[in-house]
């Protein structure tokens, strides 16, 4: 009998799959992802790769909407594809799948251009949702690697550039760092997307930061997220 298919509140049967690569260099590790990701009817992995440099190249010639990225591959290093990757400014958001949960790896990808970081230990379901919600432009972090960069931000107590920050800054950062997408922190603050962007615009500067993801790992690092449940 085979597999019921997993669909997302919300599916739109017409709608446009979110195409995955798979990059990891063993085989029965993508054989698993591939298998887990096969039962939502709005997922497709368009393409897989075991090293660095191929991973690079699919990326670039296949546009998939989400890199889900192993942190450890032959080639290529994984933080270079990344930075590759962000330099293109196309659709492909990187979803890193590591074994490595220690800050410096963490903040490395995050400040590289990753959209979010995982452990290879979550459950199958969990990627699901990290490639579901990076794919609309948010933010995902595995509960332990909130955690590690919550007790990170306590244990440094640094609070450089949180001074130059407006009240509204303060409150859309933190809102970016909780992975909310433009649209959703418009709704929250009941302001416009555009004046959203200008806040994101000016945060960036005032904090040294030329992405989201490293705004992202800036904020909590400072400690504006405290916990991994107001994130998701």
């Amino acid at each position: 009998m085979k597999d019921s298919v997993m669909l997302p509140e919300n599916f739109d049967s017409a709608g446009e799959k979110i195409e995955v690569i798979i990059a990891d260099d063993h085989p029965i590790v993508r054989d698993g992802i591939k298998n887990e990701l096969a039962r939502y009817e709005d997922i497709e992995v368009v393409g897989e790769a075991e090293d660095g440099d191929e991973t690079l190249k699919r990326a670039i010639k296949l546009q998939p909407d989400v890199l889900l990225l192993d942190i450890n591959m032959p080639g290529l290093r994984a933080i270079d594809v990344v930075r590759e990757i962000s330099r293109l400014e196309g659709k492909t958001k990187v979803l890193v799948l590591s074994a490595f949960g220690d800050l410096e790896y963490i903040l490395a990808m995050l400040k590289a251009g990753a959209n979010g970081y995982m452990l290879k230990d979550e459950e199958p379901t969990t990627i699901v949702k990290g490639i579901r919600a990076i794919s609309k432009g948010e933010t995902w972090l595995s509960s332990d690697v909130a955690t590690r960069l919550v007790f990170a931000s306590v244990r440094s107590g640094q609070t450089y550039g949180m001074s130059e920050l407006t009240t509204r800054e303060k409150e859309v950062l933190g809102l970016i760092a909780r992975g909310h997408d433009n649209r959703k922190i418009a709704d929250t603050l009941t302001i416009s997307e555009g004046t959203v962007k200008n806040h994101a615009s000016n945060i960036y500067d005032k904090i040294g930061v030329n992405s989201r993801a490293e705004a992202v790992a800036w904020a909590w690092q400072q400690g504006l997220v405290k916990t991994h449940e107001e994130t998701h």
